[in-house]
This record gives structure tokens, sequence and C-alpha cells, in this order.
């Protein structure tokens, strides 16, 4: 994994530890790539799911950007508190979730609000509940490229809802949805060729939609992975979200991609148990622990070895530990960037042209903001 110049800066030190840092030159330096890739702000619809912050999405409306993916209600809330102008919910609602959505769409009538739909069940119980409010709810087709999570197969059952969405009350076709995170070969000439095969049937059901004169405003597809593929295609919306912050992860795998880690955890040497050891305040409450090792990534000591890991520490064996005394600062990239902003309410931010720190809430991490 290639890192430009690791960026400690003058007043870490006074930060406490663990801590989740957010370093905003680079972050300005991954956007203005998404741009130039995409060939303009009018083609992403940026997933928020990953900062869940206000600051990044003003910054992307000053960049032009004008819509965005929302992973929950709560995220959904806070980009339309921000005044982005189209937020869609990229979730099927159920249950309490339609009227919280409907909700949101009562109390900023300036934010155009959608949401997924993969099966006739939710389209009914969604048209149902926005009749009841005299409302219309635009509803992009939700379609499985092979991930099997969610959301309905290119083929004749999904041309067949898309007319059900378009001749139902309440809820109306806006487009369609096609995410490929599964898609990440390290290979980009063998993720590049199965970007293309997923895609070849949502393109061929668009073309059956339209001739059928049915309405189909947008297609957004993909994710990070398969970003630079999709923004070839100008049929297309791109959604990325990780490329913002970046992670070890990514870096890792996907070493054409242009973007640089952006986000790093903060971390001291609280223990030396042992020769070669060093214990750090980095445990499962401050990095996401769903992989395997290494769930992050210390570019000071390219040989660490973690030898534990748990709620709240992590041990690492290295030949550089003879040199790190106690309350020694690192800093690590973390392998799973998303799930790590989630773990921390708060985040400190640097900026070259900004002496001082800023520490910023993270309130989209909630799953209730205000509905």
């Amino acid at each position: 994994m290639s890192v430009p110049a690791f960026p400690h800066f003058p007043s870490e030190e006074s930060v406490a530890s663990p801590a989740l840092v957010l370093h905003w030159d680079r972050i300005e330096t991954n956007l203005r790539h998404m741009l130039a890739l995409a060939g303009g702000p009018h083609r992403l619809r940026p997933h928020l799911k990953t900062h869940k912050l206000p600051q990044i999405l003003r910054l992307q409306l000053s960049h032009g950007v004008q819509s965005c993916k929302a992973a929950t209600i709560a995220e959904a809330e806070m980009a339309a508190g921000c005044g982005v102008p189209d937020v869609l919910l990229c979730a099927q609602p159920v249950g309490p979730a339609i009227e919280r959505l409907l909700n949101l769409i009562g109390h900023f009538p300036n934010t155009r609000f959608s949401a997924l739909c993969d099966c006739p069940e939710a389209a009914n119980s969604l048209a149902a509940a926005a009749r009841a409010r005299a409302l219309v709810l635009p509803l992009f087709l939700d379609l499985n490229l092979g991930q099997n999570r969610t959301g309905i197969l290119p083929d004749s059952s999904a041309e067949s809802l898309y007319h059900q969405i378009h001749s139902t009350p309440g809820i109306q076709c806006r487009g369609l949805h096609a995410y490929d995170g599964h898609l990440q070969q390290p290979n980009a000439a063998e993720r590049e060729a199965a970007c293309r095969a997923a895609i070849a049937p949502v393109l061929a059901l668009r073309e059956r939609l339209l001739s059928a004169r049915l309405p189909v405003e947008e297609t957004i597809a993909g994710g990070s992975p398969t970003f630079a593929f999709h923004a070839q295609d100008p049929s297309l919306t791109c959604s990325p979200g990780t490329t913002l912050l970046w992670d070890a992860g990514y870096a890792s795998r996907f070493p054409e991609l242009p973007f640089v880690p952006a986000a790093t955890l903060l971390t001291r040497v609280i223990s030396k148990p042992g020769a070669n050891r060093l214990c750090l305040d980095l445990g499962h409450k401050a990095v996401a622990s769903e992989m395997p090792q290494p769930r992050v990534v210390f570019p000071d000591l390219p040989s660490a070895v973690v030898l534990a890991h748990s709620e709240e520490h992590l041990v690492l064996e290295t030949p550089e530990a003879a040199s790190l005394p106690l309350g020694s600062v690192l800093h690590g990239i973390p392998w799973h960037i998303c799930p790590t902003v989630a773990l921390h309410g708060e985040v400190c931010v640097t900026r070259h042209s900004l002496p001082e720190l800023e520490f910023w809430e993270v309130p989209a991490r909630a799953r209730r903001l205000r509905f």
C-alpha cells in the first residue's frame, strides 16, 4: 500500500486517544478526484454512510454536488438539514421506517426524497402509506447484480414490478439502482470485465422500460471499487462513498485508483509488555473489527504484527518498540473506514490552513435524530 507522507501534526499531543482524525486537505483532494473521474458534479450521488458528517456534505454542495445516498433515516434527515436537494434512502422502508420517511418529506419540502423497492409487497405498503398522507413517493427499483443482499434480478420480474409501481397511485417510478459492492477483484481488468457483465442486463432492462414509454429518470450504478468503470458511461450516475476518506483495505486492493487515506486513528503506547512489544489504546471499540487482522495499518511500523486485540487494547510485536517510549503517538489507517467512523461520536479535524484543531460531532452515527 502506497501512502503519501504521513500527516503527523504539531498539536496532536493534546488530542485524547484513541481518536479518529480527519485530514481535511486530503478529503478535498479525494473529492477533486471524484469530480474528475465522474466528469462533473451532475454525475455524482455520493454515499454519506462513510463520513456521516454535515461538514463534508456542505463541502460537496459547494462543489456543485446536488444529490446523495443515505443508508438510514437519520442520515437522510441530516442531509436534508444541510440543504441537499435530492436524497435517496438506499433501503426499502418497512415498519416504522415508512412513517419516518414520510415525516421527513413533510418536514423538508425543499428536498426531494426517494427510496428503494424490490418487491410488490413493499410497493403496495409504501403506496398505501403515501396515499394516506396525499403524497407521492418516488421509488428506484433496487436490482440484484449478484451480491444477493437486497434487490430483484434485472429480468422480466423486475420489468413487471416497474410497471406495477408506475400504475399504482401514491408511488412513482424514478429509476434504477444497481449496487455491485461484491465486485472487488484486485486485478483491475478482471474487475472491469465483471462490472461490464453485471451492468449489461441493467442497461437492457432500462431499454425495455423506455421502449414501453415508462420513465427512467436516473440509473444509479456501483460503489467505490467500480466507480471508475461506471464513470465511463455518461448515462449512469455514480454513487461512491468510501472514496472521500479511503482506507487501508481499498488502498491495498485497488492501487490504480487515485484516492488517499484521509482518516487516521490516533493512538498511544500505554504499555510495553515485553521485548519488541507495544500495547496501544486502540481496541475493538475504536476500530472496526469485523474482519481478520490487520484491522489497522501503521505506516510508521511497517513490520508490526498483531498479537492480541481486545475491547480497549491492541498488542503489537515490532522491532521498533525500543524506540517508542510510553505515551508515544501513532497514527493508524483503518482497514475498513465506514464502520470505524460509526464507533466515534466525535472526530478531530486538522487542516494546513488552520493552526487550531477542530472537533466535530458525528450526528448521523445515531439511528434517530428527530424523526
